[in-house]
């Protein structure tokens, strides 16, 4: 594969202006697709097999015009102080505001409060119910003003009104900036880390260019594949990151291959060849754990999986090809100003010396064939020192990283799955106000009412059937209430609400809904109907139940898939084995404090946690997808540089030393990088996406940091050779994808002159006289 590539990344060095050109008419090509491509399809959450689901569907068959998956808005009206809702002027009052809910585009229809029932005891307080003909990200701008036009009437008239529910336009704060900091945040970090604008500016690039690729391919064909707007969101996260990390590699190792005086064409292939192949496999677990979410069983998870996947891949191809192109037009402009004085400095004091050499010939001492050059005097880096650090104290360091975070870790024990809510929301929204008027007045059970359905099969006995289920369910330990049975024209179906006595993400109400679909096998022996439960609230029971059941089977696909392609990578048993398990204590350690700090509410104030509660269902999942691709990022080069060292002939030691000398500095700045890229996240208000920036920046920081920077090399250190090992049936069983670059080292050691020849050699060999490679 390094020969291969290496060959790539030359062909892309020469006809670098037919590969930029390509990648751009690409981009502009697929940009005017998806301009003028249909608009996406909305959302359509669906969970195929679950009760719910199945109850939804029946819904929609048998109710088509009250569409049980339209969007729905609550509109809760609380009278002025001392006064009460039920008196004439306020009921007068309230349905002037119903007539106008009632009006509204794409209004279904509107429930009464007085009608209803939906009055207060204390008479201070009404809500009214209003569902739409469509969904939620169907419904118009007309139809969201006409929604505040009417509440904001109201509010003028002296009432509180706050209006809850899907149909409520979110208030979005930032509008997109904290992936404006992140960008900002990643290209101070490269300027660091290169010294040089030009070499910080190709990963930006590069990847900002594989992002627009591949989220408006998505766009494109968004009609075609029913791709929904949101499925490019997880495609954009996991483009940016990998695009930035994957350029990063292979800029940093030509810049390293320049340093040690080759030219660029053939550094622009070497660094292809060696970092480029450390980024194909790389990319390929990174798509194995985004495709995994298949197994998930949801079809807008496995769409975003296999969106995101496909982005990956195109990162990968743009760094193999559009890397070398753009490094043909920097040449040595993308090493400091500094380090180019340095390269010429030493060229023309080797003219100087060969000048010298060739006067006083055989004048010199035997084996006297270099002098001491500034690189050699240079002090060792902080990589190099670090990794000298950790092998001369492996076990305290290992004891010290392996403790720590499985301190961290601890609180991930009483992990508790859920959805958040508007119970969740910024206590400053009306969504948040809405939802506590309704626990002060009602009970918090109408905030995650359940809703019953009763199929008879075809007879007409529906409303029969639904009385006899409603009175036994009120009977049910946890049910507030129990509304009346609305029976579909055909009578052959009926709809009950449920109100539980708590709220919709307490715990309690997942053991009630558990507590009725126990009870109701019964009831549809007697009844001779089916009957389940659903609603939003069972949904999002269900969903996480989904989720939860799902993990472990994901987790063993994406350990398993990677472990084999490591093994292929590394020739290595050991080294995969250890790259999973050191995977798995930093994620567990990251679900740690998530739930530290959003469940049990440690530093809340500090993180700006409005309301503890459970943890977002989807957290786990997508924590494990984006970080094990980073995760095996920062492994496959840092290791690999490791394991090139060791091919070509240095001992185990060295070839630690060796990897973080070239790649501690860059996997550093990588995850420095990312690290900050999610932290931005964590300043939105929404509870959901703070609560996603902040499990990710932790975990990638973990990961980077602990794992791969201190508990990697100190296993390493105390295996020595045995990290290497590998079955002789199975080193035979498995293809040689040459990772290190053996063979390509070897078919371009032979074109290099004799002295050319022992000079490399020697920096292989004695790593305190290699050239220091740049500062980046």
């Amino acid at each position: 594969m390094a020969t291969f590539l290496f060959k790539l990344g030359r062909l892309s060095f020469r006809r670098r202006r037919y590969v930029a050109l390509l990648w751009v008419l690409l981009l502009g090509g697929i940009g005017y697709a998806s301009s003028a491509a249909p608009a996406p399809p909305a959302d359509s959450f669906s969970m195929p097999g679950t009760d719910s689901q199945k109850a939804f569907d029946l819904l929609d068959e048998r109710f088509p015009a009250a569409s049980a998956e339209g969007a729905t808005a609550r509109v809760v009206i609380r009278a002025p102080e001392g006064e009460k809702i039920t008196d004439p002027a306020a009921k007068a009052e309230v349905n002037q505001l119903v007539a106008a809910l009632g009006k509204g585009p794409q209004v279904a229809g509107v429930a009464d409060p007085y009608k209803a029932h939906a009055v207060s005891k204390d008479g201070t307080t009404a809500y009214a119910s209003v569902t739409y003909k469509v969904i939620s990200t169907e419904l118009t701008d007309k139809t969201h003003d006409a929604l505040t036009d009417a509440t904001d009437k109201t509010r003028a008239e002296g009432f509180t009104v706050e209006t809850g529910g899907d149909a409520v336009q979110a208030e979005q704060e930032m509008g997109g900036s904290a992936e404006l900091i992140g960008i900002a945040v990643s290209a101070v970090v490269l300027v660091i880390t290169f010294g040089s604008l030009i070499a910080a500016g190709l990963p930006l690039l590069t990847a900002i260019i594989g992002v627009g690729i591949g989220v408006s391919g998505i766009a494109a064909l968004g009609s075609v594949l029913n791709l929904s707007g949101t499925t490019s969101t997880l495609a954009m996260m996991i483009g940016l990151a990998v695009g930035i990390d994957y350029a990063l590699f292979i800029v940093s190792r030509y810049r390293a291959e320049i340093a040690e005086g080759r030219e660029p064409e053939e550094a622009a292939g070497r660094a292809t060849g060696t970092a480029g192949s450390a980024v194909v496999f790389a990319g390929l677990t990174v798509i194995v754990a985004l495709a995994g979410l298949s197994v998930v069983n949801i079809p807008m998870l496995t769409k975003m999986g296999f969106a995101a996947a496909a982005t990956v891949a195109i990162a990968v191809l743009i760094a193999l090809t559009m890397i070398p192109a753009l490094l043909g037009f920097a040449g040595k402009r993308a090493l400091r100003r500094k380090d180019r004085k340095n390269l010429r400095s030493r060229a023309d004091s080797k003219d100087s010396k060969d000048s010298k050499d060739s006067k006083d010939w055989g004048l010199t001492k035997p084996g006297a064939t270099h002098s001491t050059t500034d690189a050699e005097k240079t002090k060792p880096n902080l990589g190099t020192r670090w990794a000298r650090l950790v092998l001369r104290r492996p076990v305290t360091v290992l004891l010290i990283g392996v403790l720590g975070l499985g301190a961290v870790a601890v609180p991930a024990t009483s992990l508790e799955l859920g959805l958040p809510d508007e119970g969740t929301s910024a206590p400053d929204t009306t969504q948040r106000k809405a939802y506590d008027l309704l626990s002060e007045s009602f009970g918090a059970g109408f905030n995650g009412p359940l809703m019953v359905t009763v199929d008879t099969g075809g007879t007409k006995d529906a409303a029969a059937a639904a009385k006899t289920v409603g009175t036994s369910l009120a009977k049910v330990d946890g049910v507030a209430a129990v509304t009346p049975a609305s029976v579909n024209p055909a009578g052959d179906t009926a709809i009950i609400t449920v109100v539980p006595t708590t709220g919709p993400s307490d715990h309690k109400t997942e053991e009630l809904v558990k507590t009725i679909r126990s009870e109701v096998s019964g009831l549809e022996a007697d009844t001779k109907s089916d009957v389940l439960v659903t609603g939003q609230t069972a949904m999002t029971i269900d969903f996480s139940q989904t989720l939860d059941d799902a993990l472990l089977p994901y987790l063993g696909l994406v350990v398993g898939l990677a472990f084999l392609l490591l093994m292929l990578v590394f020739r290595s048993v050991l080294v995969p084995l250890k790259a999973a398990l050191g995977f798995l204590l930093s994620v567990a350690a990251a679900l740690g404090a998530v739930v530290a700090v959003f469940q049990w509410g440690w530093l809340a104030d500090i993180v700006g946690v409005d309301q503890p509660g459970p943890i977002m269902s989807m957290m786990p999942i997508f924590m494990i997808g984006v970080v094990f691709g980073l995760a095996m990022d920062y492994e496959v080069f840092l290791v690999t540089r490791m394991r090139e060292a060791y091919v070509h002939g240095a001992r185990p030691a060295e070839a630690v030393v060796t990897g973080f000398k070239h790649g501690g500095r860059v996997v550093g700045a990588a995850a420095v990088i990312m690290t900050s890229v999610f932290s931005g996240f964590i300043m939105e208000n929404d509870d959901m996406i703070k609560m996603m920036g902040f499990g990710l920046a932790i975990a990638v920081f973990f990961d980077a940091f602990v794992v791969r920077m201190a508990i990697v090399p100190a296993v390493l250190a105390l295996l020595g050779k045995s990290a290497w090992w590998l079955p002789r049936w199975l080193d035979k069983l498995l293809p040689n994808m040459d990772v290190e670059g053996e063979k390509l080292h070897k078919s371009l050691t032979p074109s290099s002159s004799p002295a050319a020849e022992d000079e490399h050699e020697d920096r292989d060999n004695d790593e305190d006289r290699e050239l220091q490679p740049v500062r980046g």
